[in-house]
């Protein structure tokens, strides 16, 4: 156990795994009074010149009062951090806390002194930069805003350090030192500087796990099967292009070589003559710490880890799971695994097939991730016998339990891999689904990302991946990957549809698709199924079964120029004479070689039926013999796509739906596009920011029983979208605070949003007392938790014109359904008639800050018919969400009635949204209902949930995720 170096305790929340430049990991942890022999041995290691750089004079070592300065903090005004690979120090950064003259001090002083030493060999892997980032957040943390360096002008890496960290800076030059003063409120470039870090730091540690130089198979069987000789079987048939190592403890000693694959054979990967950049290991998991101790002593990069026996078989498993994190982490290495099918690359230097895959799929443009091991096998299996070449894969990640390697990773790297065009991810549990939709999101804006969820219904992450599950429902997290441009289907099947579409075809224009073929019911089989998925056919052309392959090259040439089509989908059954497979794909690929040529190229799907051979060649390459006969030399040689393949189906359904979902894809980039051109977070000059603030810190003062500041608080401060705030309150006492409905009206005020004044009826009197204060006519309605919002229970009289009519009423109400004091009455005036909505916004730890709009009542409620949008919300997300319900029609003049005023709607929505952003301490928001007219809008009803702000694990400092 770690020894607290002064009276304060150790801070613990401080440590974390990062990525570094060149892939490897590091921990980053506070420095403590039992470092010191650590910090001696770290120092010596360093260069004279690195020495120089620090103190500004040679400094050979440290001195004994040197080492308990360095190694004693009391975590607030002086804190010392390390990165550390193994047991072993690779660098250092401190800060001590500094008055206006330089001096230490103690709070409130806001300014600190930092300096960074890093190891001679380490540099160059952006150590500094990352701890830079945690340090930066420590002494936020402890209410320093600011940091002062000095540096020796000469010190280029270090001024390096801090001038591209992106915080807002000054610099000043005096008596031959270089001083640099920087605010550390982060700051739109210092987040981008991050992110394009993290960006790259884990896309180099996935490229290291795909490419290696050597792999060895820890766990070789000496007799043939077996999961280890299986993997190392399968190496060598995909034509690995690096060194291939057999491990196996049991060889005999005078064994050198296994036979008959004819690779090294070692009892140890310490025999192992050069380094092993990748290893397999597939021994039982009692025997992984050592393989992993030493792969780790040997400088091996990466494992792939097929063993079972983790976190799928229960909580000694899981705990067996996170000490292989830890301790592979501690080597500087990352993880594929446990439980992993295995890992797939195809380029030509390349060819690895460390997996349990038969054989190494074609290549392609295709990148597959998954979480399943038999998910793995039906995508691979799926794309070779409906894609029949028609999209290759460029890599294969099956991550079995993502103890480590994530999708998040993957989609780092996929970002710009000039080898992927399409990602299509298999996902049963997300683990951070706020950096998910961010990694999506700027990765669909260059390729698509195709998602199949498993484990929706469930309601939790299969036992092997130890996640915590968000508390969001699966609709609201498809509308969210919708918002990030991820097409979401629901089958491995479409996957796969989608996958090969989008591969071989370029983006459709729009949703205009023109249906061609030589059968009539096919066509209309065809056009229906356009309709259904929201697309909008052109009247199906009948070749009849008597049309010949030029025919169908006639017609789709003609379709394919036609600006009033976006997309075409060829039928075809075996018809009269049929015509081989080849000379009807050798028409089609022509006449989409011919459309390419002019620049006219658009999508064209082939469904067909009984005719064997069509999709092979409809797919096969363009160079292939005999491929382009019947098409002109310099149409072909001219066509911008060196294969021109077009992607086949066995039904009208499958084609339509991949289409469709290209359509939807298309149309999301091209509004992207324009929104980051466009697309505003409005000002209002009426919000008051500070006065909110104040309001809330009033609120949120501890109460008797809260946890004191700095303690851990329970995860469910915050509230799931789907769930209002009153019937959540169970789930967040008793950190979270239900404001009562006068705090709510003034919180909300203080950012332009007024509540109608509701006032209570405890008897008929009252009631009479507050409608002459508000004026006739006014609603009589129950606030009671089990009535509330449920007019079909007869809990509201509406449009009461006078006293009569109000002692009435309220007779009525107290007769049938309670006493007042159960029925908790209230007297609110009459709102313009309008449509009835509901306005949600809350924040769940995982996703972040989410903003919801549906109709009151029935359709969001029993439908579900709601819409969400990440908080912030600009000008477009807010005109998107009210249209996007599928009720939306009642807002726009429904059958002759009014329009209601959207744009007051959407401003509410934008007010709302900016409240939640300013202050994550308002955890939930729902304004029920609110009545928009056709001029203006009412909020009848409004409640709102504050309690200490969730950890934002996207604005701090970069670091792996710990489960």
């Amino acid at each position: 156990m770690r020894q607290p170096s002064d009276t304060h305790a150790y801070p613990a929340h401080w440590e974390a795994d990062v990525v570094l430049r060149d892939g490897g990991t590091a921990r980053i942890r506070p420095i403590t009074a039992d470092d010191a022999q650590r910090l001696v041995s770290f120092y010596e290691r360093v260069s004279d010149e690195s020495k120089y750089y620090r103190f500004f004079a040679p400094y050979p070592r440290l001195s004994d009062r040197d080492v308990h300065r360095f190694t004693h903090h009391d975590y607030v005004d002086r804190v010392g951090l390390a990165a550390t690979v193994g047991d072993e120090f690779i660098a250092t950064v401190r800060y001590d806390r500094i008055d206006g003259q330089g001096l230490p001090s103690t709070a409130p002083a806001d300014e600190a002194e930092v300096a960074f030493l890093v190891q001679d060999a380490h540099q160059g892997r952006g150590v500094a930069s990352a701890l830079l980032e945690h340090i930066a957040a420590v002494a936020r943390e402890r209410g320093i805003r600011r940091f002062a360096a000095e540096v020796l002008p000469t010190n280029t890496k270090m001024i390096k350090v801090f001038t591209d960290a992106g915080y807002t800076q000054k610099r000043s030059f005096e008596d031959g030192v270089v001083r640099l003063e920087f605010d550390l409120e982060p700051t739109d470039r210092s987040l981008a500087v991050m992110r394009a870090r993290e960006q790259r730091a884990e896309a180099r540690s996935v490229q290291r796990l795909l490419a290696p130089g050597s792999v060895a198979v820890i766990g070789t069987g000496r007799a043939p099967g077996g999961v280890g000789r299986t993997v190392l079987r399968n190496l060598l048939d995909g034509g690995f292009s690096g060194r291939v190592h057999a491990v196996n403890r049991a060889f005999p000693r005078e064994q050198d070589r296994l036979d008959p694959e004819g690779v090294p054979a070692h009892r140890s990967i310490h025999e192992v003559d050069g380094p092993v950049d990748l290893a397999v290991v597939a021994v039982p998991a009692a025997q992984v710490p050592s393989v992993v101790a030493d792969c780790g002593d040997s400088g091996v990069q990466s494992l792939v880890v097929v063993s079972a026996g983790y976190a799928e078989s229960g909580p000694e498993g899981r705990d067996r799971q996170r000490e292989l994190v830890r301790q592979a982490r501690t080597y500087g290495m990352r993880i594929i695994g446990p439980n992993a099918f295995g890992v797939i690359n195809t380029a030509d230097g390349v060819r690895l097939n460390a997996s349990l895959s038969p054989r190494l799929p074609a290549p392609g443009r295709l990148g597959l991730f998954t979480q399943s091991g038999a998910i793995g096998i039906a995508l691979l299996s799926g794309l070779d016998l409906s894609g029949a070449g028609t999209a290759g894969v460029s890599t294969f990640i099956s991550a079995g339990n993502r103890a480590d390697v994530s999708g998040n990773d993957v989609l780092q790297y996929w970002y710009d891999d000039p080898r992927t065009d399409v990602a299509l991810m298999y996902l049963e549990s997300i683990g951070n689904p706020r950096k998910f939709t961010r990694l999506a999101k700027r990765t669909a804006a260059v390729k698509p990302v195709v998602v199949v969820k498993g484990a929706r219904h469930s309601g939790s992450a299969p036992t092997g991946h130890a996640v915590p599950a968000p508390g969001i429902p699966d609709a609201t997290v498809s509308a969210l990957l919708r918002q990030a441009g991820v097409i979401r289907v629901d089958t491995v099947t479409e996957l796969v549809d989608a996958g090969l579409l989008l591969a071989s075809q370029p983006l459709p224009g729009g949703p205009r698709i023109a249906i061609l073929g030589n059968s009539d019911s096919l066509g209309l089989l065809t056009y229906d199924a356009c309709l259904t998925d929201g697309l909008r056919p052109l009247p199906p052309r009948d070749l009849t079964t008597a049309a010949a392959p030029g025919d169908f090259r006639q017609a789709l040439s003609a379709a394919l120029a036609d600006d009033a089509c976006d997309a075409v989908v060829v039928t075809a059954i075996p018809g009269v004479g049929a015509a081989a497979a080849a000379d009807l794909a050798r028409a089609m690929r022509g006449a989409a070689a011919e459309a390419a040529a002019r620049g006219a190229a658009k999508p064209v799907a082939v469904v067909h039926l009984q005719i064997p051979g069509l999709a092979e060649a409809l797919a096969e390459p363009w160079d292939a013999p005999g491929a382009g006969a019947g098409v002109r030399d310099d149409v072909a040689d001219e066509a911008p796509f060196p294969a021109p393949r077009i992607p086949a189906y066995p039904a009208a359904e499958r084609a339509v739906r991949a289409l469709a979902e290209a359509v939807g894809y298309a149309r999301w980039r091209r509004e992207a596009e324009e929104a980051g051109k466009t697309a505003q977070l409005p000002e209002y000059e009426d919000i008051d920011e500070a006065g909110a603030a104040a309001d809330i810190d009033v609120l949120l003062a501890p109460a008797e029983g809260a946890p004191a500041d700095g303690a851990p608080r329970p995860q469910e401060a915050a509230v799931s979208p789907a769930v209002s705030p009153d019937a959540s309150a169970d789930a967040h006492a008793p950190y979270a605070v239900a404001l009562s409905a006068p705090d709510a009206q003034r919180l909300l005020a203080r950012y332009g949003v007024s509540v109608l004044p509701a006032l209570p009826a405890p008897d008929a009197g009252a009631a009479v007392r507050a409608a002459a204060r508000l004026g006739f006519p006014v609603a009589l309605k129950t606030t009671a938790p089990h009535l509330r919002h449920r007019a079909d229970l007869g809990g509201v009289r509406l449009d009461i014109g006078g006293e009569v009519e109000l002692r009435r009423a309220y007779a009525e109400l107290t007769d049938y359904l309670g006493a007042p004091e159960e029925l908790r009455l209230v007297v609110q005036r009459m709102a313009p008639r309008g449509v009835d909505t509901v306005v949600r916004a809350a924040i769940d730890p995982a996703a972040g800050a989410v903003l919801s709009f549906g109709l009151a009542g029935a359709p969001s409620e029993l439908l579900g018919d709601t819409a969400h949008r990440l908080v912030p919300a600009t000008d477009r997300d807010a005109a998107e969400l009210i249209r996007s319900i599928r009720t939306a029609p009642l807002l726009f003049g429904w059958r002759g009635s009014s329009p209601v005023d959207t744009a007051a709607l959407e401003e509410l929505l934008l007010r709302v949204s900016r409240m939640v952003d300013d202050h994550p301490e308002v955890v939930a928001v729902e304004l029920e209902p609110v009545v928009v007219a056709p001029r203006g809008l009412s909020v009848l009803g409004a409640a709102v949930r504050l309690a200490p702000p969730p950890p934002r694990t996207d604005l701090g400092p970069r670091h792996l995720p710990s489960y």
